[in-house]
Protein backbone atom coordinates (compact mmCIF):
# COMPACT_ATOMS: atom_id res chain seq x y z
CA UNK A 1 0.00 0.00 0.00
CA UNK A 2 1.01 3.88 -0.36
CA UNK A 3 0.97 5.37 2.14
CA UNK A 4 0.61 8.81 4.53
CA UNK A 5 -0.35 10.17 7.62
CA UNK A 6 -3.64 9.20 7.43
CA UNK A 7 -5.00 6.17 9.99
CA UNK A 8 -6.72 4.63 7.13
CA UNK A 9 -3.59 3.97 5.28
CA UNK A 10 -1.24 2.38 8.40
CA UNK A 11 -0.88 -1.10 7.58
CA UNK A 12 1.47 -2.50 10.50
CA UNK A 13 1.77 -4.29 13.53
CA UNK A 14 -0.17 -7.80 12.56
CA UNK A 15 -2.30 -6.26 9.72
CA UNK A 16 0.27 -7.27 6.56
CA UNK A 17 0.33 -10.91 8.33
CA UNK A 18 -3.71 -11.00 8.12
CA UNK A 19 -3.95 -9.41 5.16
CA UNK A 20 -2.00 -11.24 3.00
CA UNK A 21 -3.23 -14.79 4.77
CA UNK A 22 -6.83 -13.89 4.77
CA UNK A 23 -7.94 -11.45 2.14
CA UNK A 24 -4.84 -12.14 -0.25
CA UNK A 25 -6.35 -15.16 -2.10
CA UNK A 26 -9.32 -14.18 -1.74
CA UNK A 27 -9.78 -10.40 -3.13
CA UNK A 28 -6.31 -9.76 -4.71
CA UNK A 29 -4.83 -12.97 -5.90
CA UNK A 30 -7.22 -12.92 -8.84
CA UNK A 31 -7.25 -9.84 -10.00
CA UNK A 32 -2.73 -9.66 -9.26
CA UNK A 33 -3.01 -13.13 -12.32
CA UNK A 34 -5.12 -10.59 -14.90
CA UNK A 35 -2.92 -7.67 -14.32
CA UNK A 36 0.26 -9.48 -14.59
CA UNK A 37 -0.89 -11.21 -17.68
CA UNK A 38 -1.59 -7.73 -19.76
CA UNK A 39 2.15 -6.84 -19.24
CA UNK A 40 4.28 -6.91 -22.21
CA UNK A 41 6.76 -9.43 -21.95
CA UNK A 42 9.18 -8.21 -23.95
CA UNK A 43 9.48 -5.07 -20.66
CA UNK A 44 12.81 -5.15 -19.45
CA UNK A 45 12.43 -2.42 -16.46
CA UNK A 46 9.04 -2.75 -14.83
CA UNK A 47 8.44 -0.49 -11.21
CA UNK A 48 5.61 -1.75 -8.98
CA UNK A 49 3.99 0.78 -6.76
CA UNK A 50 2.48 0.28 -3.47
CA UNK A 51 3.56 -3.47 -3.74
CA UNK A 52 2.48 -4.43 -0.31
CA UNK A 53 2.57 -8.11 0.59
CA UNK A 54 4.21 -9.14 -2.86
CA UNK A 55 0.77 -10.32 -4.14
CA UNK A 56 0.86 -8.92 -7.64
CA UNK A 57 4.88 -8.77 -7.68
CA UNK A 58 4.65 -12.49 -7.39
CA UNK A 59 2.62 -12.84 -10.34
CA UNK A 60 4.73 -10.02 -12.42
CA UNK A 61 7.88 -12.15 -11.43
CA UNK A 62 6.13 -15.38 -13.37
CA UNK A 63 5.08 -13.41 -15.79
CA UNK A 64 7.70 -11.38 -16.60
CA UNK A 65 10.92 -13.13 -17.83
CA UNK A 66 13.92 -13.43 -15.69
CA UNK A 67 16.45 -11.00 -17.94
CA UNK A 68 13.53 -8.42 -17.00
CA UNK A 69 14.26 -6.27 -13.84
CA UNK A 70 11.59 -5.77 -11.39
CA UNK A 71 11.37 -2.70 -8.89
CA UNK A 72 8.75 -3.59 -6.09
CA UNK A 73 8.13 -0.42 -3.93
CA UNK A 74 5.69 0.88 -1.07
CA UNK A 75 6.03 3.79 1.46
CA UNK A 76 4.84 1.16 4.23
CA UNK A 77 7.99 -0.16 5.91
CA UNK A 78 5.75 -2.89 7.40
CA UNK A 79 4.14 -4.20 4.58
CA UNK A 80 7.40 -3.91 2.33
CA UNK A 81 8.97 -5.71 4.92
CA UNK A 82 6.62 -8.86 5.10
CA UNK A 83 6.93 -8.68 0.95
CA UNK A 84 10.82 -9.37 1.24
CA UNK A 85 10.67 -11.69 3.67
CA UNK A 86 7.07 -13.97 1.74
CA UNK A 87 9.80 -13.89 -1.44
CA UNK A 88 13.16 -13.84 -0.38
CA UNK A 89 13.72 -17.15 -2.65
CA UNK A 90 12.43 -15.10 -5.90
CA UNK A 91 15.16 -13.92 -7.49
CA UNK A 92 15.24 -10.88 -9.72
CA UNK A 93 13.55 -8.26 -6.99
CA UNK A 94 14.61 -4.91 -6.08
CA UNK A 95 12.56 -3.90 -2.87
CA UNK A 96 12.95 -0.21 -2.06
CA UNK A 97 10.87 2.19 -0.04
CA UNK A 98 9.38 4.86 -2.52
CA UNK A 99 6.64 7.30 -2.51
CA UNK A 100 4.62 6.68 -5.41
CA UNK A 101 4.25 11.08 -5.41
CA UNK A 102 7.41 11.84 -4.73
CA UNK A 103 9.62 9.17 -7.01
CA UNK A 104 13.39 8.97 -6.80
CA UNK A 105 14.05 7.39 -9.80
CA UNK A 106 15.44 8.87 -12.66
CA UNK A 107 13.27 10.25 -15.22
CA UNK A 108 12.44 8.01 -18.21
CA UNK A 109 13.29 4.84 -16.30
CA UNK A 110 10.88 1.99 -16.84
CA UNK A 111 9.24 1.02 -19.40
CA UNK A 112 6.10 0.07 -17.59
CA UNK A 113 5.04 1.17 -13.85
CA UNK A 114 2.12 -0.54 -13.17
CA UNK A 115 0.14 -0.38 -9.42
CA UNK A 116 -2.56 -2.93 -8.21
CA UNK A 117 -5.60 -0.86 -5.73
CA UNK A 118 -2.59 1.67 -4.63
CA UNK A 119 -3.76 4.98 -5.87
CA UNK A 120 -6.71 5.54 -3.95
CA UNK A 121 -4.68 5.57 -0.73
CA UNK A 122 -2.50 8.77 -2.20
CA UNK A 123 -3.24 12.04 -0.67
CA UNK A 124 -1.59 13.50 -3.97
CA UNK A 125 -2.93 11.21 -6.36
CA UNK A 126 -2.61 14.10 -9.25
CA UNK A 127 1.40 14.02 -8.23
CA UNK A 128 1.63 10.08 -8.47
CA UNK A 129 -0.02 10.02 -12.02
CA UNK A 130 2.70 12.59 -13.03
CA UNK A 131 5.43 10.91 -11.78
CA UNK A 132 4.35 7.75 -13.06
CA UNK A 133 4.60 9.70 -16.15
CA UNK A 134 7.79 11.40 -15.62
CA UNK A 135 9.48 7.55 -14.84
CA UNK A 136 8.23 5.85 -17.73
CA UNK A 137 10.03 5.94 -21.06
CA UNK A 138 8.81 6.92 -24.40
CA UNK A 139 6.26 4.00 -25.60
CA UNK A 140 6.18 2.98 -22.19
CA UNK A 141 3.07 2.08 -20.79
CA UNK A 142 1.02 2.87 -16.54
CA UNK A 143 -0.89 -0.05 -16.27
CA UNK A 144 -2.87 -0.16 -12.86
CA UNK A 145 -6.27 -1.19 -11.04
CA UNK A 146 -8.54 0.75 -8.71
CA UNK A 147 -11.84 -1.24 -7.27
CA UNK A 148 -15.12 0.09 -8.27
CA UNK A 149 -17.84 0.92 -6.09
CA UNK A 150 -18.57 -0.44 -2.77
CA UNK A 151 -21.68 -1.72 -4.20
CA UNK A 152 -20.43 -3.81 -6.40
CA UNK A 153 -17.92 -5.10 -4.04
CA UNK A 154 -19.76 -7.52 -1.89
CA UNK A 155 -18.03 -8.53 0.54
CA UNK A 156 -16.46 -5.38 1.78
CA UNK A 157 -20.01 -3.66 1.39
CA UNK A 158 -21.29 -5.90 3.66
CA UNK A 159 -18.49 -5.02 6.40
CA UNK A 160 -18.84 -1.71 5.78
CA UNK A 161 -22.35 -1.60 6.32
CA UNK A 162 -22.14 -4.46 9.44
CA UNK A 163 -19.71 -1.69 11.48
CA UNK A 164 -22.06 1.54 10.37
CA UNK A 165 -24.83 -0.82 12.27
CA UNK A 166 -22.55 -1.48 15.42
CA UNK A 167 -20.98 2.48 15.31
CA UNK A 168 -23.71 3.99 14.41
CA UNK A 169 -22.75 7.01 15.94
CA UNK A 170 -18.98 7.17 14.70
CA UNK A 171 -19.03 4.39 12.02
CA UNK A 172 -15.02 4.44 11.20
CA UNK A 173 -14.84 4.88 7.67
CA UNK A 174 -12.22 2.63 6.46
CA UNK A 175 -13.78 0.93 3.15
CA UNK A 176 -14.94 4.12 1.70
CA UNK A 177 -11.31 4.90 0.79
CA UNK A 178 -10.23 1.91 -1.27
CA UNK A 179 -13.53 2.80 -3.23
CA UNK A 180 -13.01 6.22 -3.17
CA UNK A 181 -11.58 6.43 -6.75
CA UNK A 182 -14.76 4.43 -9.14
CA UNK A 183 -15.71 7.43 -10.86
CA UNK A 184 -14.14 6.43 -14.94
CA UNK A 185 -14.84 10.66 -16.01
CA UNK A 186 -13.07 11.35 -12.46
CA UNK A 187 -9.94 8.89 -13.49
CA UNK A 188 -10.34 10.38 -17.39
CA UNK A 189 -9.29 13.70 -16.17
CA UNK A 190 -6.73 12.33 -13.61
CA UNK A 191 -4.65 10.69 -16.45
CA UNK A 192 -4.90 13.71 -19.06
CA UNK A 193 -4.14 16.27 -16.12
CA UNK A 194 -0.91 13.86 -15.63
CA UNK A 195 0.53 13.87 -18.85
CA UNK A 196 -1.67 10.56 -20.24
CA UNK A 197 -4.11 11.23 -23.23
CA UNK A 198 -3.60 7.61 -24.90
CA UNK A 199 -5.42 5.33 -21.91
CA UNK A 200 -8.09 2.61 -21.81
CA UNK A 201 -10.41 1.80 -18.76
CA UNK A 202 -11.80 -1.51 -18.04
CA UNK A 203 -14.23 -3.25 -16.39
CA UNK A 204 -13.21 -6.39 -14.43
CA UNK A 205 -15.33 -8.92 -12.52
CA UNK A 206 -14.38 -12.01 -10.43
CA UNK A 207 -16.02 -14.11 -7.82
CA UNK A 208 -14.17 -14.00 -4.61
CA UNK A 209 -13.89 -18.00 -3.21
CA UNK A 210 -13.52 -17.53 0.48
CA UNK A 211 -13.26 -20.98 2.61
CA UNK A 212 -15.58 -19.53 4.75
CA UNK A 213 -17.68 -16.52 5.86
CA UNK A 214 -15.36 -16.59 9.37
CA UNK A 215 -12.12 -16.55 7.47
CA UNK A 216 -12.35 -13.55 5.59
CA UNK A 217 -14.28 -11.98 8.33
CA UNK A 218 -11.17 -12.01 10.16
CA UNK A 219 -9.50 -10.36 7.38
CA UNK A 220 -11.89 -8.07 6.49
CA UNK A 221 -11.76 -6.61 10.15
CA UNK A 222 -8.17 -7.53 11.30
CA UNK A 223 -6.37 -7.24 7.35
CA UNK A 224 -6.37 -3.45 7.72
CA UNK A 225 -6.36 -0.26 9.66
CA UNK A 226 -10.01 -0.92 10.71
CA UNK A 227 -8.71 -2.97 13.33
CA UNK A 228 -7.20 0.37 15.02
CA UNK A 229 -10.51 1.97 14.80
CA UNK A 230 -12.28 -0.43 16.22
CA UNK A 231 -9.80 -0.30 19.30
CA UNK A 232 -9.84 2.97 19.46
CA UNK A 233 -13.50 3.55 19.87
CA UNK A 234 -13.12 0.58 22.52
CA UNK A 235 -17.06 0.05 22.31
CA UNK A 236 -17.44 -2.95 20.48
CA UNK A 237 -15.08 -5.99 20.83
CA UNK A 238 -13.18 -6.91 17.83
CA UNK A 239 -14.35 -10.05 17.89
CA UNK A 240 -18.28 -9.40 18.31
CA UNK A 241 -17.22 -7.21 15.29
CA UNK A 242 -16.11 -10.57 13.21
CA UNK A 243 -18.69 -12.47 14.76
CA UNK A 244 -21.50 -10.04 12.79
CA UNK A 245 -19.46 -9.44 9.83
CA UNK A 246 -19.14 -13.31 9.77
CA UNK A 247 -23.24 -13.88 10.07
CA UNK A 248 -24.03 -11.00 7.54
CA UNK A 249 -21.48 -12.63 5.14
CA UNK A 250 -22.84 -16.16 5.74
CA UNK A 251 -26.59 -15.15 4.94
CA UNK A 252 -25.60 -13.78 2.07
CA UNK A 253 -23.15 -15.68 0.41
CA UNK A 254 -22.98 -18.85 2.23
CA UNK A 255 -20.64 -19.98 5.23
CA UNK A 256 -18.58 -22.62 3.76
CA UNK A 257 -17.50 -21.53 1.22
CA UNK A 258 -18.38 -17.96 0.95
CA UNK A 259 -18.90 -16.30 -2.92
CA UNK A 260 -18.83 -12.82 -3.24
CA UNK A 261 -19.03 -10.85 -6.53
CA UNK A 262 -15.97 -8.01 -6.78
CA UNK A 263 -15.44 -5.61 -9.61
CA UNK A 264 -12.51 -3.58 -10.49
CA UNK A 265 -11.42 -0.87 -13.12
CA UNK A 266 -8.12 -1.67 -14.63
CA UNK A 267 -6.02 1.42 -16.47
CA UNK A 268 -3.62 1.08 -19.21
CA UNK A 269 -2.29 4.55 -20.08
CA UNK A 270 0.82 5.46 -22.59
CA UNK A 271 2.52 8.82 -21.79
CA UNK A 272 2.90 11.30 -24.55
CA UNK A 273 6.40 11.14 -24.71
CA UNK A 274 8.13 11.36 -28.09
Amino acid sequence: MTTGSDKNAQFDGSVPAHYDRFLGPVLFEPFATDLAARLSTTATDVLELACGTGILTRALREHLPGSSKLTATDLNQPMLEYAQAKLAEVSGITWTLADMSALHFPSDSFDVVTCQFGLMFVPDKLAAVREAHRTLRPGGAFLFSVWDSLEKNELQRIAHETICRLFPNDPPNFYEVPFSLNDQDELAKLLREGGFDNFELEIISKRAVCPSARAVAIGLVYGNPLISAIRDRATVEAETVIDQIEEAIGQACGYEPALGKMQAIVISARPNKH
